[in-house]
């Protein structure tokens, strides 16, 4: 379902800002560090999924100042509407995981389904290690136990955009992270 730009302008303007650009700033300042301290010695190789890792990743990545490769995967359960389904493999990393650390970079964690298909996809190819890093962690149970390594900020279960995040395809590049009015 399409909406249109009057649409999304009203959405933006309605949402609740959950955290501002300087929150989300310090948040991936703070998950550069950790990142560092964990992952610097290992020559990792560092997956973006798209669309929603995008933002993210490229802004944690100009952070963390020790080599890496870097890479994407397209994996989505959205596919621009606002509930999950299905997951959907658009494209596998073209970098060669075997014996490799690897970590992936996703906007959100939220039931965790996504996120723990590409882990273990990553694995599969021979992944020496795989963590993963968010920047939000949706506060709930998920049935399969997912948890991310490390993560810049928590929310409530509401739908969210900003920073990676969209609405129907839109809102990604909202500078801070916002839940949709009555969400």
């Amino acid at each position: 379902m399409t909406i249109s730009a009057t649409e999304v302008k009203e959405i933006f303007h309605a949402a609740d800002q959950l955290y501002s650009r300087e929150q989300v700033e310090a948040a991936m300042d703070r998950m550069a560090i950790e990142i560092t301290q964990r992952l610097a010695d290992s020559d990792p190789i560092v997956l973006s999924v798209m669309n929603g890792g995008l933002v993210m990743g490229g802004q944690l990545l100009t952070r963390l100042n020790f080599p890496l490769r870097s890479d994407y995967v397209h994996a989505t359960r959205y596919r621009n509407g606002t509930s999950g389904g299905e997951l959907h493999w658009l494209r596998p990393p073209e970098e060669l995981l075997d014996g490799k650390d690897v970590l992936i970079l996703d906007d959100i964690l939220d039931e965790g389904v996504t996120l723990a298909a590409i882990v273990e996809g990553c694995r599969n190819q021979g992944a020496n290690s795989v963590l993963t890093a968010v920047l939000v962690e949706k506060i709930h149970d998920r049935t399969n136990g997912f948890k991310a390594d490390f993560v810049g900020m928590q929310a409530k279960d509401r739908y969210l955009f900003g920073y990676g995040m969209d609405y129907k395809g839109y809102l990604r590049n909202a500078a801070g992270i916002y839940a949709v009015a009555g969400s």
